[in-house]
């Protein structure tokens, strides 16, 4: 997430350099390098070699959710065990219990968010805390 929001603020001035997504956002280099390979497959992200090369966004940050990169990062599989105390392989009920429709409840609730909250959205609110801490 923090990466695709450096590449956000970084939008239309060409590629950025890994080492400096990685300085700015506090991420390890190489966790970083494994999170961008995989972003590569997204259409969210996308690199350039050479000394001009570097990572950058292949579509507009107010056109990327944060639910869009949940999904392409976590899969699209069920969801319950994301918020429930527990995976469905290692829940002793199966993930059939009565509290499975709150957290599908809960789930829905929360991803309904994160679908409403465009990268723009983020760098906006970025933006105002900056303002607000100078």
């Amino acid at each position: 997430m923090r990466a695709i929001l450096e590449l956000a603020k970084f939008k239309g001035k060409g590629p950025m350099k890994i080492s400096e997504i990685a300085a700015a956002q506090a991420i390890p280099l190489r966790f970083l390098e494994v999170i961008l390979g995989q972003l590569k497959g997204s259409g969210f992200v996308d690199s350039k070699r050479g000394y001009q090369g570097g990572y950058f966004l292949l579509r507009s940050p107010d056109q990327i959710t944060v639910g869009d990169v949940l999904r392409f990062l976590e899969g699209e599989e069920d969801p319950t065990h994301k918020v429930s105390c527990m995976s469905k392989k290692e829940c002793p009920f199966e993930c059939d219990c009565a509290f499975v429709p709150m957290w599908r409840k809960v789930n829905a609730a929360i991803f309904k968010i994160y679908d409403e909250t465009t990268f723009a959205d983020l760098l906006a609110y970025e933006n105002r805390l900056g303002g607000l801490l100078t």
